[in-house]
This record gives C-alpha cells, sequence and structure tokens, in this order.
C-alpha cells in the first residue's frame, strides 16, 4: 500500500495526504498512529496531533496560519478550520490566487 501522508519536517504538527484518506482508516506517520476522521483529498493537510483554536499550524517547519476550530489528531486541516497568519482568505480564489 502507498504512503498514505508525510510530515514534510519533524516538527510539523501537519501532514500531507499523498493519496486521498478515508474515514476509520489508521495510518502511519513518523511513529504517529492516526486514526483518519474525515475523507482527505490529495495533497491536503491531516492533523498529526490534536490542534486546539489558536494553535499554530507548522508546515515545512515554520508557521503558516493558526487554527479557528480545533482538529482531532486524523483530522482535516484546511480553509474551514484554519486562517492564514498571512493573507486574509477573502483575497483568495479557488485556484490560490490573489486579488
Amino acid at each position: 500500500m502507498s504512503v498514505a501522508a508525510i510530515r514534510l519536517t519533524p516538527t510539523d504538527n501537519v501532514a500531507v495526504c499523498c493519496r486521498t484518506v478515508e474515514p476509520g482508516e489508521h495510518i502511519m506517520v513518523d511513529g504517529h498512529d492516526l486514526t483518519v476522521t474525515e475523507r482527505v483529498a490529495l495533497g491536503h493537510k491531516l492533523a498529526v496531533v490534536p490542534l486546539a483554536t489558536g494553535d499554530k499550524v507548522i508546515k515545512y517547519g515554520m508557521p503558516i496560519g493558526s487554527m479557528t476550530h480545533d482538529a482531532p489528531a486524523g483530522g482535516w486541516v484546511h480553509m474551514h478550520n484554519m486562517q492564514s497568519d498571512y493573507i486574509p482568505a477573502h483575497l483568495r480564489d479557488a485556484h490560490g490566487d490573489h486579488a
């Protein structure tokens, strides 16, 4: 079976899905045994540890945003529960372009 998700640096609290993962699926990410809580698409972020509202989302070893809602370990991390600390979400379109 293919690798489900990878953590880009050891300090990241999210992993990037290498394929779509499904609810209830058990995956290993750098020694973290995760149960996927919802469908997470290829390329999207998955919480490696529980993330609480206000926590910084760490990817590439750097903070990329803050949680606006809690996410359990194995949960989807995306614009519905995090915000960029750098680019207001209302300035982004579906392709990631900026106004």
